[in-house]
């Protein structure tokens, strides 16, 4: 039967061969509005500019053209950074060549750094890469490498090498490789911040660990402002304290997530709430805060019981050799990334209870400078300091999307992207997707003013040009977030290799793939705790367009019924099909059960 059979009036229901799905018409004309042509027009313009990029800085191998270099500031990491938002791209319609440009990357930067060895760096010796995958690395920097392997299945569910892949990797830490013992079942933590396939590194870290063989500073653009290789190790000198967990390490849950989601098998589900769950008893132990360091023993704060201390906890201000000044570096708010699959997994609220608890216990702390409230950011020796002007907000942005809550939504302050969902700014779906065109016409021009070659190029230098700009089009057309490393994320952590939050995501049926259909575009415009509104359009004047759409990225949303016009259609699924007959749109209106649905990435069809 031919899947067109399958689309009815919007008076009647259908289902799909495997499936429960309800299937609409939209026959009503819509004039092309100006949001949806530059939505098309963003779609195709980012696709054509990534290969622009592409031909430029990855050879016919699909290795980046590059100095290669182990280390946190321009290690493997920055290699695959270089394609970051490409999946993304794809998934929300992009053309099949951006997929097939990103997989080559991917497979060229695995091949490349598993060749490459460091000369003094202990760790690198064996290769940059070991079975793929950072050998003893931290988790700021882990993450950061794994934002398109996270992403993949989004585009590519039944890959069997992402599938063999991502249990390979979830195995490091689930127990599964007993060969890598980076867990700890009994204490349930993993035992240092540098881990990985090599496992975890038991001794303090060195700056040589950190910043990579030495080398001519002097030959290449450093990011960090760096002046000679000496002022990159001294960048190193205080993270030496790398025993025992820390927060970060939390993102290793997404690996166990992404493999759940692609095999469905329940044991990485619950390994990742068995950690996530010991930390949460962890900020109840700690008045409301998570530790930034837990001991091998398992206990808060290690040897010393300083629940503050370790690399990159609270009370983590190293000094920056350039200025000679303390800079605060506390990356325990990034971890909101895996209470956020925690949120994917049960949907239970008390993942982000936690944060709310700690955003109060740190609010408490409020002291008037110079007539302004302030409020602390780190915690060290002599109590809490680096205070800072208005209440503590860290990631009160993303408690608010996932929970929909009144209370929540007074401290996550404002944007223009929620003043739009509000009502209170019209015009922001123009203007945010006409500065999304710029911005990719800004960096094809200074892709095409970059002088440096190979050899004077290090891994990070071209990261910013990176013409892929998504946040517009996720928030517009799916109301989602853009988890992403700076500077494309405006409103979510500074990090990488977070999985994909949204409220509705869409499938081309007629060709079997992810993203809008061709001509297709949409608008969602209402967000709320049980419902969501979406505006699509069929921008072809001759021929329909069947769309499918899905509540959340991984269907974890449950679609209870969609009202068209005067009619109401009951759904009771993750996904339903609607046909957009030429030139014609519709606004839906649709009733939703969050987080009701064990995540997935398994297509509506394959379900």
């Amino acid at each position: 039967m031919n899947r067109r059979q399958f689309v009815a009036s919007a008076a009647a229901l259908a289902t799909w061969p495997a499936t429960a799905s309800s299937a609409l018409v939209a026959a009503t004309p819509m004039a092309p509005p100006e949001w949806a042509l530059l939505q098309r027009e963003l779609l195709r313009a980012q696709t054509e500019a990534c290969e622009t990029f592409y031909a430029k800085y990855f050879d016919d191998r699909s290795y980046l053209r590059a100095f290669e270099r182990w280390g946190a500031n321009d290690g493997p990491d920055d290699a695959i950074e270089q394609v970051n938002d490409w999946a993304l791209l794809h998934a929300l319609g992009g053309s099949d060549r951006i997929l097939e440009l990103y997989r080559k990357a991917w497979e060229g930067h695995l091949q490349q750094y598993s060749n490459v060895r460091t000369r003094q760096v202990e760790l690198g010796r064996r290769g940059m890469y070991v079975r793929e995958f950072p050998p003893q690395m931290d988790w700021q920097h882990i993450s950061e490498g794994l934002t398109t392997f996270n992403l993949m299945g989004l585009s590519t569910p039944q890959d069997a090498r992402l599938i063999e892949r991502a249990r390979r990797f979830a195995g490091f830490y689930t127990g599964d490789d007993p060969g890598v013992p980076n867990y700890d079942s009994k204490h349930r933590i993993i035992r240092s911040v540098f881990n990985g396939s090599a496992g975890p590194l038991l001794r303090p870290a060195t700056e040589l660990d950190w910043a990579g063989d030495p080398f001519d500073v002097s030959k290449f653009k450093m990011e960090h402002g760096e002046r000679t290789y000496e002022e990159t190790l001294a960048h190193y000198r205080e993270y030496t304290d790398i025993v025992g967990d820390n927060p970060l390490n939390l993102h290793a849950t997404t690996l166990a997530l992404n493999a759940f989601m692609l095999t469905g098998d329940r044991k990485y589900r619950s390994w990742a709430l068995e950690y996530l769950d010991a930390w949460v008893e962890r900020a109840d132990a700690n008045s409301g805060l998570l530790p930034s360091l837990i001991g091998l023993d398992g206990r808060i704060g290690g040897p010393s019981g300083k629940w503050y201390g370790g690399v990159y906890g609270w009370g983590f201000s190293p000094i920056v050799p350039q200025t000679g000044q303390r800079e605060d570096r506390n990356r325990v708010p990034r971890s909101i990334v895996a209470f956020m699959n925690a949120s994917l997994l049960t949907g239970d609220d008390r993942y982000m209870q936690v944060w709310r608890r700690q955003s109060e216990v740190i609010n408490q702390q409020a002291r008037t400078i110079d007539g302004k409230l302030h409020t602390p950011r780190m915690y060290g020796e002599q109590g809490w300091y680096s205070f800072a002007p208005g209440p503590y907000r860290a990631n009160a942005f993303e408690i608010w999307y996932v929970s929909m809550r009144t209370g929540d939504r007074e401290l996550a302050g404002d944007h223009p992207w929620i003043a739009f969902l509000e009502g209170r700014n019209a015009n922001y779906p123009v203007e945010a997707q006409r500065a999304a065109l710029n911005r990719v016409r800004e960096r094809i021009a200074a892709m095409q003013a970059d002088k440096s070659t190979p050899e004077t190029r290090l891994a990070d230098n071209a990261i910013d040009i990176n013409p892929a700009t998504v946040t517009a089009l996720i928030q517009l057309s799916q109301g989602g977030l853009h988890i992403a490393r700076p500077p494309w994320s405006s409103t979510s952590p500074h990090q990488g290799g977070a999985p994909l939050h949204c409220r509705l995501r869409y499938f081309d049926p007629e060709r079997r793939r992810a993203g809008l259909p061709p001509d297709v575009a949409a608008l969602v415009d209402e967000l709320g705790a049980d419902r969501t509104g979406v505006t699509l359009v069929n921008l072809n004047p001759v021929g329909s367009r069947v769309v499918t759409i899905q509540g959340g990225a991984y269907a974890e949303h449950r679609i209870e019924a969609a009202t068209l016009g005067e009619r109401r259609i009951d759904i009771g699924n993750s996904a339903f099909d609607i046909e957009l007959r030429p030139g014609c749109g519709a606004r839906l209106q649709l009733s939703m059960r969050r987080y009701s649905n064990a995540p997935t990435l398994a297509f509506p069809w394959m379900r």
